[in-house]
C-alpha cells in the first residue's frame, strides 16, 4: 500500500485519462492520491477530482510562482478549505529561483497561508527553492509548528529537514532520489527519521527513473519508495507502511474515511 502525497492531477497532461491513471495506480499497489492546488484560478478543477473519486484530496493555495498578480485572501482560504476533501492547505512557500526583483509580495502571500493553515486547523504544504533561510524563517514567525504540514519535494540539506522536523513537518521525496547525480539528496533520505518520511510524484513533473523525462503519473510513486528502501538497506514493504501511515497521521481529515494499521 502507497500514497501518492502530491500530485496534480487537473493539468492538462491528464485530461480525460483519469480511468487509465486510477487503473494504473491499483495494480501498482498505489491506494490514495492527493491533488495539489497551485493556483485559485483552477481550484474548482482539484476540488471536483477529490469529490469525483473517494481516493483521491484536494488542497487550497497558491503555488508561490503562480498568479503574481492576484491578491489573496485569508479568508477565501479558509472558506474553501471547509470542505471536508480538502485535507491541507498549499502549495505555498518561496521560490527565489524562477521569480526575480523584490521578493516580499511572495513572502507576505506565504505569511497568509499559514496564518489561514492555523485558523482553519489544517496542515501545510510547502514548496521551496533557492529560499530556504527566509521560507524556515517565516515558518517560526508565523506559528508553523501550530499545524505542521510537509516539506513537498524535498531537494534542501539535512539541517533544513531537522529545523522544518523540529517544527512538526515532514520531509517528501519525489523522482530527483532516484537520479545518478543527487548524491547529497540520498543522503538526506537515509538520515530522516522513518516516522518523517512521505513520498510524492509531484506528476506530471520529475518522473523516477527508469521513466526519467516522461510525464510523471502517481503509479510511479513505487520507484520513489524502491529507492528510499534501498538507500536505507530496508525492505520496501517497510518505506511503503511507514510512508502511508505517515500520510494518515499528518492529514487528520482523511481519517474519517481511512483507517492505517
Amino acid at each position: 500500500m502507497l500514497v501518492d502525497s502530491h500530485c496534480h492531477l487537473d493539468f492538462p497532461e491528464f485530461e480525460g485519462r483519469m480511468d487509465a491513471i486510477r487503473g494504473e495506480m491499483a495494480a501498482q499497489g498505489v491506494t490514495h492520491a492527493l491533488c495539489v492546488s497551485v493556483s485559485l484560478s483552477e481550484w474548482e478543477n482539484v476540488h471536483r477530482l477529490a469529490q469525483s473519486y473517494d481516493n483521491f484530496y484536494a488542497s487550497v493555495g497558491v503555488h508561490p510562482d503562480h498568479e503574481a498578480g492576484v491578491a489573496l485572501n485569508e479568508a477565501d482560504l479558509v472558506q474553501r478549505a471547509q470542505n471536508p476533501k480538502v485535507v491541507a492547505i498549499g502549495e505555498t512557500g518561496l521560490d527565489y529561483y524562477r521569480q526575480a526583483g523584490d521578493m516580499n509580495w511572495q513572502r507576505e502571500r506565504f505569511r497568509i497561508h499559514i496564518r489561514a493553515a492555523r485558523e482553519a486547523g489544517l496542515p501545510l504544504i510547502i514548496h521551496t527553492r533557492d529560499a530556504a533561510k527566509d521560507t524556515l524563517a517565516i515558518m517560526r514567525e508565523e506559528g508553523a509548528e501550530q499545524v505542521g504540514g510537509v516539506m513537498h519535494c524535498f531537494t534542501e540539506t539535512l539541517e533544513v529537514a531537522e529545523a522544518a522536523i523540529a517544527m512538526n513537518f515532514y520531509v517528501s521525496f519525489s523522482g530527483i532520489v532516484t537520479f545518478k547525480n543527487a548524491t547529497a539528496l540520498k543522503e538526506v533520505a537515509c538520515r530522516v527519521p522513518l516516522d518523517r518520511i512521505l513520498v510524492e510524484t509531484d506528476a506530471p513533473y520529475l518522473a523516477p527513473v527508469p521513466f526519467r523525462g516522461k510525464t510523471n503519473r502517481p503509479a510511479l510513486v513505487r520507484y520513489v519508495a524502491k529507492e528510499i528502501a534501498r538507500l536505507r538497506g530496508i525492505g520496501f514493504e517497510a518505506i511503503a507502511a511507514a510512508t502511508t501511515r505517515n500520510f494518515f497521521a499528518l492529514f487528520p481529515r482523511t481519517a474519517t474515511t481511512n483507517k492505517v494499521d
